[in-house]
């Protein structure tokens, strides 16, 4: 979910919630999307329909300028069976987890006489303005979750039945050389 100041806000869904917002104690945020919002994910991730779309997290302090983001999104995504091509429509229920901080500054090396950003991997999420965007969360988990290859239930892809007479793909010019000598 690591992104950059640089990088454009295009999100489809976007509740921010300030640092300064969050009691000692946390906050519990409900969110449900609006018919709009929910298009707009759809298009943005590529679904037939998107009838439901809900997130609930816990928001709390973590330490003096940072916050923890934990809950569950959950939805309803209409899609095409990849099978059957039938319209389908899938649950999905996804955890998060988060842990966000103000941006550190990255830890540079030489190698090689190249300089060289090092970024830790279990760094926290960057607190950008110090907000986060529980929309922009939700609508990210959600795009994760989705089935890239989804299918109707009980139904499984069969290849082709292979003619039992072929010889693989050079059958059609052995096929041509016989022909051609007269065999």
């Amino acid at each position: 979910m690591n992104r950059t100041p640089e990088q454009p806000e295009q999100q489809p869904w976007s509740v921010p919630v300030a640092l300064h917002d969050v009691p000692e104690t946390g906050r519990s945020v409900t969110l449900v999307a609006d018919e709009r919002t929910r298009a707009a994910v759809a298009k943005l991730a590529g679904l037939r329909s998107l009838p439901r779309l809900e997130a609930r997290f816990e928001v709390t302090p973590r330490g003096r300028a940072g916050l923890h983001v934990a809950g569950t999104i959950s939805a309803t995504v209409g899609q095409d069976c990849v099978v059957t091509l039938e319209p389908i429509e899938n649950e999905i229920e996804e955890q998060v987890d988060l842990v966000f901080a103000p941006s550190a500054a990255p830890t540079i090396v030489h190698e090689e006489g190249e300089r060289v950003e090092v970024t830790p991997v279990d760094a926290p999420e960057p607190l950008i303005g110090n907000s986060v965007d529980l929309g922009a969360i939700a609508s990210e988990f959600l795009l994760l979750a989705i089935d890239p290859y989804p299918r109707k239930a009980g139904v499984a892809f069969e290849p082709p039945a292979r003619e039992a007479d072929t010889a693989g793909p050079f059958a059609a010019l052995a096929a041509l050389k016989k022909k051609e000598t007269g065999d």
